[in-house]
């Protein structure tokens, strides 16, 4: 959806496909780009269609206007568009097909390696590369540069998926990508047009009241307010011929067993052996 698609839609209507009539949250302030940020879905099907010129350095300006800590920027993205690349990291992906399909697939690389060759061109050692903090640090800076591109990507009429499942084996993706000692593939991002046919509803999410606490945390009326939003998911589910039609399902399916992880329960070895000690 378009900017312009979506600030065609009131606020109540906008806030109503998010949340559902019942649990629509208090009036508030309003604007255009709040309306894009509420009309957010996924799209799992994409056109060949090249991208305008330019459209991937806009998104990475976008990228790179996104908060940092300490200014450090530790994150790193590599634009893929080889067929034979995409390919490869939709086969470790769960063999998700709109990786291929996708113009453009954006790897989002975790990076402390490229503030590791500063620290040894200025011949100083960084004491606080191999904690877990620095890690951290730079998942979360490479977040929050990856959701400032999906927003302008989407204020340009363009569709987007993220692909956590590249994590399913990160020392391949590190080797496709060729990253180097001290930077992680943590996220893909599928860019392009929606496939005809290829329209989403908005999933609703949890109502306001259970994920936001006043003061002190927590809400005695969660499992009311599971159990709402669970008959929701239900019928989100029936229309969309999904299979898990619960979201309390969809959380023990995904959380409830190991295998469901899809590798991924090996990571810190797989970070050690990347450069990546977590200590």
């Amino acid at each position: 959806m378009d900017i312009s698609h979506a600030s065609s839609l009131s606020k109540a209507d906008a806030l109503a496909l998010r949340y559902g009539e019942s649990a629509i949250p208090a009036a508030g302030p309003w604007n255009d780009a709040i309306a894009l940020l509420a009309s957010h879905r996924s799209i799992r099907g994409y056109r060949s269609d090249a991208l305008p010129d330019g459209t991937l350095e806009t998104m990475i300006a976008a990228a790179q206007s996104a908060a940092t800590s300490s200014n450090l920027q530790t994150w790193s993205v590599v634009a893929v568009t080889d067929p034979a690349k995409k390919a490869a990291i939709a086969k470790i992906a769960s063999n998700q097909k709109h990786i291929e399909q996708c113009p453009l697939f954006l790897a989002w690389v975790a990076d402390v390696s490229r503030n590791q060759r500063l620290g040894a061109e200025e011949g100083v050692e960084l004491e606080t590369m191999p904690y877990l903090e620095t890690f951290l640090v730079a998942a979360i800076d490479a977040a929050l540069a990856a959701q400032n591109a999906v927003v302008a990507a989407e204020s340009l009429g363009l569709s987007t998926v993220y692909i956590g499942a590249m994590r399913n084996n990160v020392q391949e993706i590190g080797k496709i990508l060729g990253l180097p000692p001290g930077a992680m593939g943590v996220f893909g991002l599928c860019v392009g047009y929606a496939a005809p046919g290829v329209a989403n509803e908005v999933k609703p999410r949890l109502p306001q009241d259970a994920i936001l606490y006043r003061n002190t945390y927590g809400n005695p009326e969660e499992p009311k307010l599971r159990a709402a939003y669970d008959a929701q998911m239900a019928a989100f589910s029936a229309r969309n011929d999904m299979t898990q039609d619960t979201w309390t399902k969809r959380v023990i399916g995904r959380m409830g067993k190991i295998a469901a992880l899809s590798g991924r329960h090996t990571l810190t070895d797989a970070l050690r052996a990347m450069g990546i000690p977590l200590k």
